[in-house]
This record gives C-alpha cells, structure tokens and sequence, in this order.
C-alpha cells in the first residue's frame, strides 16, 4: 500500500504549519544575521545557556539517528549503543575542563585555536588544510547520512524517489540556512527539539502497543526481542564484550575524532559555546545537552527498534511491505521509517514534523559551522584579508549552498546509516589524544596533528582494501575482527609521537602567549612556565587555580548520575523495578556529590 494515500489534510496542515514557522523565522532574523560575520556565524556572542543546550540537542536529533539506533538495536541488541554511548565521557570532559578554556580563547572557529596554539607555516596550513578536510570533506560526508535517512523517509512514507526528496528537502533546508545565519538557527532549533521530541515519544507509546506488538510485556517477551534487550552485552561472548562495551569504553571516546562528540571539544559543539555570553553559560549549556542527549532521548528510538522486530522480523519482511525501495537502499535503518507507516492522522503529521525538523536542525548547523570554516579560515586567511563584513556574509550564503549540493549527491551514492558511522568512526581514529593534550602539554606541535590527521586517514583508506582487510581481521586474519579500531589508534598514536619528538618544539614566544591568555596550568606546562619565570617574564595569573583534577571528578560523577538515569529509565520499562530503584538512588547521590565537586571548580550558572 502507498503511505502517501494515508496522510491526511490534517496531517499536511501540521507539517506546512512548521515549515511556515521556521522559514518565518529565519526570514525574522536575516536581517540582523547579515550586518556582519560575528552576527551570521555566532549571533554576536550574546546567546544564554539554555538556549544553545537546547539547539546543541535539537542539532543532535538527526533524521539519521533514529534510523541509526534501529540498526544498531536490530543487529547488534540494544547494548550495541555502547557505540556511542560512550561518547558521554568525551561530552563531560568538554563539560567540566575545556568549555572555559574554549571560551577564554575568544576564537570565531575551533580552527582560528591553531595559530593560537601553534606558530609559522605549519599552524597556517593546519589551520587551511582542516577548514577544507572538516568544513567541507567531513562536513559533506556527515550531511550525506542525514540527507540519506531523509530520502529513506521520503520512500517508505510519502513515495518519493530518492531525487525528490534530495530536492525538496534541500531547498527548503538551505534557503533557511542561507538567510536566517546562526541566529536563525538555535531560534528553531527550541521549536524543532519541542516538535521532534513529542513526535518520537508519541510514535513510541502507540508502536508499542500496535496489536500485533501487544504492549511492551509481550514485546519484550517476543522471540525476536528477548535476547536484543539487555543494556549489557553478554559477559560470555567475548567478542561481543569486547567489540560492543570494552572498545568504546577504553578506547574509543579519547581516540576518535567524531563530529560532535570531539575530544576536548569542536566543531559545532565549539561554534556554540563561542557564542554563549560568557564561561559559565558555555559550560551550562554543554551540560545540559549532555543531560538531554543521553538520559532522555535514546529510549523512544530503542522502543520502536524492538517493536520493529515484531513487525518486520528481517529485511525480506520490509522489502515485501515496500517494494518501491530499491535494493540499494535496503537495509535495518529502514525498520524505523517503516513503523511510522503505522501511526493514526494527526500523529503521522506530528511525526513527519519531527522528522523534518530534525532534518533541518542538523543540515542547517551543519551548513553554518562548515560555511563559518570556508568564511573565516580560509577565504578571510587566504583569498581575501581585507574582505568586507558584507562580502564575508554573501561568502557565508553561497558556501551554504555548495555544502548542501556535495552532500545531496553523495547521499545519492550510499545504503545505510550504519556503513557512514563506521566510515567516520575509523577514519579519525588515534587523533583524539591529540586534541585532549594538547591544552595541557606544551611539547604537542603543528606537526603531530598534521601526521595523526595524515596517518588516520590513510590507513582507513587503505583497509577498506579488502583482501589487505581480510589478511588482517577476522576469522582468516592475524588479528580478530574487533582489533581494526585498535589497530588503527595505535599506529596512529605511535606515528604522531615519534612526530611530535622529532621535529621542532613551537618557539617560546608562542607557547607563552597561549598559557598567558587560556592559563591552562597543570605539570604539561611546568618547563615553560619556569622558564618564563627565569627570564622574569609574568605568564600566571595567580588569581586562576588549577582545575582540572577536580574536573575529571565531575566528569566521573557526571558519567554516574547520567547512566545512572538512562538505565533507570530503561529498567522501568522493563519493569524490573530491583535495578531501576538502586540506580535511581545512585543517580541522586552522585548528582548530590557533583554539587559539592562543581562549587570547587568554582562555577556558576547564571
């Protein structure tokens, strides 16, 4: 059957009521947008704490996340999450230690920190060669994911083929983008987190009580679900424990380079808390978006995986109910958008809402982060110095609409969210260490991120290779399949030390005038500092204290509480109330603790 001939006029009227508002809103603040490249890309550093936690979560809320976690839950059980969700640690280390240090910087880009950090030629073309490798490169290749959960969408729920929904996704997307800047965004991105959140949980609440599902005890009792329900995979499969829970945890959240999950803080993330008024409001809403990102939002998406295994046991069952989808496109990620085929008129409109507001959330601070990379970090630096506020602005628009073109045809090319992921996940593997130390050692140098960056990069390219893959990994290979990641980090990390030794250290001059200006402190800096001292020259505000001990304290605490409220949740909706109650107590007593821990590190939330 045609999910197009189920949506109803009122179904339309909710989701034409939402594009209205969100172009209406960007049309409302395009103006002030384009006075100036600070306006277009930070609103002018003015932004409070809530808002930008809100738009860091609405941002985060991709079309392609739901679509990821069914494929996720689908092959690997709903402990397969550890993916990402140990990512929770590299968020609350941004939280507690790097967002002040982000904001004393007082950059425009995470990228202007290079010739903060960093001096001479290789710090200028550090800082040219990642405006093109993350603003354009990896910024394309995330969109892409995004774009390519939203023609599955378009697909299974109103029919279209993949061109269509690449061109009215698109253009409506980018004209947001173009005109309404950054501002524009978090503006809508308050109402899309509101929209997308109610469209998920309602979708959840009635998938699961579809009567063919029966309610969540039978779900959880179904044979195709009972053995993907556990939150920990399982202690007897080595492999499993090892891939699935001991990689993410030990390795992977320091090690891996992930659009906005970054070690010690980046990207979008970064862009935001530029923007904030202050320290405190940076730190706040970092907090807070790590808060909403785990504790709430994954369990709605878990649920209707599961249920889907009901419903659409394998991928011969989806592709029967839709054979329009192509083969190129077949794959568990459709198991989401395919549930939502099912959902009454009104909440079919609320949910195709949502749906599209996450679309645009992500695309539209996509845009605006890469374009901001393509602005300032290299036309500004390297075309144009004297360029105008104005000609920055229309150099802003125009690189928004190339971005969006790249990336609506590489999603063209790709099958599922899953195959990206990965893709992402290897390719920056062994270069987050860097990005952790080189805040607090002074030895790091342009040369060791350019070898990490280089070295990644090059060996993922290289064991996507198949048969040098194979004789590597797995059954026939020198090493199991889990030891690629591994693998990848360590000879990475090796190279980018080896680097870091033997070229150059950054001229004292250099070195001193960052510690002077961000006062990282801590024992990586000791040389320097006493060096300085030597020569009678003032670098330490002896008004600033080091933190950082009492940071990654928070850190753990925070780490605690979270989980401890995500899988509270989840054990209350198995109804296995002998686990949720003790969590629930933990997740008081080390959110209690992380009180007391937080007024030492002397922050306040205004």
């Amino acid at each position: 059957m045609n999910c197009l001939m189920q949506i109803s006029t009122l179904d339309w009227l909710i989701i034409f009521l939402f594009f209205a508002i969100s172009l209406g809103i960007g049309i409302y603040v395009s103006k002030a947008s384009g006075k100036s490249a600070n306006e277009y890309f930070l609103s002018g550093r003015s932004m409070p704490w809530w808002l930008l936690g809100l738009s860091m979560v609405a941002t985060t809320f991709s079309t392609d996340t739901p679509n990821l976690v069914t494929d996720i839950v689908r092959t690997n059980g709903v402990s397969g999450n550890w993916v990402w969700w140990a990512f929770l640690i590299t968020g609350l280390l941004t939280v507690f230690v790097y967002a002040k240090l982000w904001r004393k910087s007082n950059v425009s880009t995470d990228l202007e920190f290079y010739e903060l950090r960093y001096g001479g030629r290789p710090a200028r073309f550090l800082r040219k060669f990642r405006a093109i490798y993350l603003g354009i490169i990896f910024n394309v290749i995330t969109m892409s994911a995004v774009t390519l959960a939203a023609i599955k969408i378009g697909g299974i729920m109103l029919g279209l083929e993949p061109w269509q929904t690449v061109i009215t996704a698109g253009l409506v997307t980018v004209t947001f983008s173009a005109i309404g800047g950054f501002k524009g965004v978090v503006y809508t991105d308050v109402i899309l987190f509101f929209v997308a959140m109610a469209g998920a949980i309602g979708a959840a609440v009635y998938l699961v009580n579809l009567p063919e599902v029966g309610g969540i005890e039978s779900l959880l009792a179904n044979k195709n679900v009972v053995d993907k329900i556990s939150i920990l995979p399982n202690f007897r499969d080595r492999e499993a424990l090892i891939a699935l829970l001991i990689i993410p945890l030990a390795v992977q959240w320091w090690s891996s380079w992930y659009p906005g999950a970054e070690p010690g803080g980046g990207g979008y993330i970064a862009q935001r808390m530029f923007a904030a008024k202050d320290e405190n409001h940076a730190i706040g809403a970092t907090f807070f978006f790590n808060i909403m990102h785990y504790a709430l939002r994954p369990w709605p998406w878990i649920l209707v995986a599961l249920a889907s295994l009901v419903v659409f046991p394998d991928l011969e069952s989806i592709q029967q109910a839709f054979p329009n989808i192509t083969s190129d496109k077949l794959g568990n990620d459709l198991a989401y958008p395919a549930m939502l085929t099912k959902l009454p008129t009104g909440l079919l409109g609320l949910v195709l809402a949502s749906l599209i507001s996450a679309y645009m959330s992500t695309i539209s601070t996509q845009l605006n982060w890469g374009s901001s990379y393509i602005v300032y970090d290299f036309y500004q630096t390297q075309i144009n110095p004297q360029a105008s506020q104005k000609r920055l602005v229309a150099v802003g628009r125009l690189s928004t609409v190339l971005l969006m073109v790249l990336s609506a045809l590489l999603a063209l090319l790709l099958q599922n969210a899953m195959q990206l992921f990965n893709l992402l996940l290897v390719f920056g593997a062994g270069t987050g260490l860097i990005f952790i130390l080189r805040w607090f050692w002074w030895r790091i140098n342009a040369w060791s991120e350019i070898t990490a960056m280089v070295a990644s990069g090059l060996i993922s390219l290289i064991l996507t290779i198949p048969s040098i893959k194979a004789s590597l990994f797995g059954a026939d290979g020198l090493m199991p399949g889990w030891g690629e990641f591994p693998f990848v980090v360590a000879v990475t990390t090796t190279l980018w030390l080896v680097a870091t030794f033997i070229t150059p250290s950054e001229e004292a001059s250099v070195l001193r005038s960052f510690y002077k200006k961000i006062q990282p402190g801590g024992p990586g800096w000791e040389k320097i500092v006493e060096a300085a001292k030597k020569e009678d020259v003032q670098i330490v505000d002896e008004n600033e204290g080091w933190t950082v001990p009492s940071g990654i304290l928070a850190m753990l605490l925070g780490c605690t509480m979270i989980y401890s409220i995500m899988f509270c949740t989840g054990y209350f909706i198995y109804g296995n109330f002998k686990l949720a109650l003790p969590l629930l107590g933990l997740a008081i007593v080390s959110g209690f603790l992380l009180v007391k821990i937080w007024k030492k590190i002397k922050v306040i939330i205004l």
